[in-house]
């Protein structure tokens, strides 16, 4: 028994030295690609700080002052050092440290993009159950038609549509920004998430104006995930329903509604689950175009803002942050997935 607990112990830490290691080199080869993303742009940092107009000793000192003037591998060196300490540069379009910039623009991004992922789960699954139950019958072409107006309609399109007669026309939601500028001061920052801060400072009239200004752009974030999760929960039970444990269910008079969400559906969980966190991943770092046309003081609009201005510090900032959570997101779906089916966990 000892015997067996030990090599029960020693495959566990291997597991977790390997996973480790698998990480390591992930968010090493990540660091890789953003450094030499930031060194074959056309856009050179010393001159988006100091000027065209310069005079080029003023360059040359910027640039030994930066390191840039050093051989690529001890620059690349360099910059892991400084990554791993958290330091990205100064954004040349703000003047602040990009790391306090990302902390000001991520939470909005995160609050944006959760409140979409909830919209897509909570309507999708129930639509892909009925679209898999019912399959050939009208509700499941109606969730063929819902999946195909959320990959294929242009989300900036329906964004300016959604602005123009939700808020424009008929007055219901809150128009661009995250919140009027009367409450903008109103709630003190805590986690950085607008509508938790609100409700945690009892500040409701600031938390139902915060509401108002997140439906729109949640909902069609929602749309977008919806048409995804849907699908899949379609394509996954469909495939779960043929299987013979189903059909066994059925001959011992189970009803229909319990063999498909406590049987069939809890197996195609597994598979859902990293569709899912996949979906929430794209959500995270695919929402420029919603936070551009809804002014969304996101990770999106100040991505774009720097692309614009060549801000090069921030641009690498940003998108070293979308990388690091997607490797997260891959975690924690892997993690789910060997607690959610056993039989992953039989050879550790």
């Amino acid at each position: 028994m000892s015997g067996g607990r030990l090599r029960r112990s020693g495959r566990a830490l291997r597991a977790l030295a390997g996973g480790a290691l698998s990480v390591a080199a992930t968010f090493l080869g990540l660091l890789a690609v953003t450094f030499f993303i930031g060194r074959v742009m056309p856009v050179d940092p010393v001159l988006a700080i100091v000027g065209d107009r310069a005079p080029e000793h003023v360059v040359e000192r910027v640039r030994e002052e930066l390191g840039l003037n050093q051989p690529l591998p001890v620059q690349f060196v360099r910059y892991v050092r400084q990554a791993l300490r958290g330091d990205f540069g100064t954004s040349v379009l703000t003047a602040n440290p990009v790391l306090e910039d990302l902390r000001r623009v991520v939470p909005a991004t995160v609050e944006l993009a959760t409140c979409g992922i909830l919209i897509g789960i909570g309507l999708g699954v129930p639509l892909g159950v009925a679209a898999a139950v019912w399959q050939g019958r009208w509700i499941d072409q109606a969730a063929r038609l819902v999946g195909l107006i959320g990959y294929s309609v242009p989300i900036f399109w329906l964004g300016l549509m959604a602005l123009l007669v939700f808020y424009a026309r008929l007055g219901w939601v809150g128009g661009p920004g995250r919140i009027d500028v009367a409450y903008e001061y109103t709630v003190p920052t805590l986690s950085g998430l607008l509508l938790l801060d609100a409700a945690w400072a009892g500040e409701w009239e600031a938390f139902g104006n915060a509401l108002s200004h997140l439906v729109l752009p949640a909902a069609l974030l929602g749309l977008f995930s919806l048409a995804s999760i849907s699908r899949m929960t379609r394509s996954l039970l469909i495939a779960e329903l043929s299987q013979e444990y189903v059909l066994a269910a059925r001959a011992k008079g189970l009803s229909t509604a319990r063999i498909v969400w406590r049987h069939a559906l809890r197996n195609a969980a597994v598979p859902l689950l990293t569709v899912i966190a996949l979906s929430y991943g794209g959500l995270l770092e695919g929402s420029v175009l919603t936070e551009t046309v809804f002014a969304w003081p996101g990770l999106g609009l100040y991505l774009t803002n720097s692309l614009q201005n060549a801000d090069m510090n921030a641009v690498l900032g940003a998108t070293l942050v979308v990388g690091t959570v997607f490797v997260g997101l891959n975690l924690l779906s892997d993690a789910a997935y060997r607690w959610l089916d056993p039989r992953t966990r039989a050879g550790a």
